[in-house]
């Protein structure tokens, strides 16, 4: 993961490279919040691929950038 500041700077940095997927950092908040609020629960278990996937799905992390293998 990288961050930068604009979408200016994501260019200048790939210098004409392929982009991969770019979200705002409110954004991977929000997936960070999603993916690991239940980890403190005693009676945690680790997410199934599918509930994942639709942990990406319900933020809006769509397209085939987000689709987890076998989904």
């Amino acid at each position: 993961m990288n961050l930068f500041r604009s979408e200016e700077h994501i260019g200048r940095w790939l210098a004409g490279r392929e982009p991969g997927a770019t979200i705002a950092a409110a954004k991977l908040s929000e997936l960070a919040h999603a993916w690991w609020d239940d980890r403190l629960s005693a009676d945690w278990r680790p997410h199934t691929r599918d509930q994942n996937q639709a942990i990406l799905n319900r933020i809006g992390l769509t397209g085939d950038f987000w689709r987890l293998p076998g989904s």
